[in-house]
């Protein structure tokens, strides 16, 4: 006997996993006091400060929503905001010891809550084809 989903369009498909892999990420991230766009934030601190505007570029989102994801961390401890040693006016970010730690928490995150499949990099793949292909002039 079939499963229904079985004849599903892909998009609903992909929508369907989509939505349930979210769900045990953000329970995932929730239980170590972080937000996937807290992750986002600490993910490309790893290359070292950078500011509000570099971060909302990398992470393709608005301004004002970066601040807010900042603020957020910083209340947290777990980034600063310093004045940028080559532009005054400027503040750049960098994780804290306890950013840092939050971090490091995060690493085998993926392995841990992302159900095993038969070839992880061709997933992998076949995703960044997708939204490379439906993301062009949206970002």
């Amino acid at each position: 006997m079939t499963d229904p989903i079985d004849s599903w369009p892909t998009g609903r498909l992909l929508s369907t996993a989509a939505r349930l892999v979210e769900h045990e990420w953000a329970e995932a991230l929730d239980a170590r006091g972080l937000t996937h766009a807290g992750l986002v934030v600490l993910h490309f601190l790893d290359a070292g400060a950078l500011n509000q505007s570099e971060l909302a570029r990398s992470a393709k989102v608005e301004a004002q929503t970066m601040s807010r994801t900042i603020e957020r961390l910083e209340r947290r401890g777990l980034v600063r905001r310093e004045a940028d040693p080559l532009d005054r006016r400027r503040l750049v970010v960098t994780r804290t010891a306890e950013g840092d730690g939050a971090w490091a928490s995060t690493r085998l995150l993926e392995s841990d809550v992302f159900p095993a499949v038969s070839n992880p990099a061709q997933l992998r793949a076949r995703l960044l084809e997708i939204i490379h292909a439906s993301s062009k002039g949206r970002w």
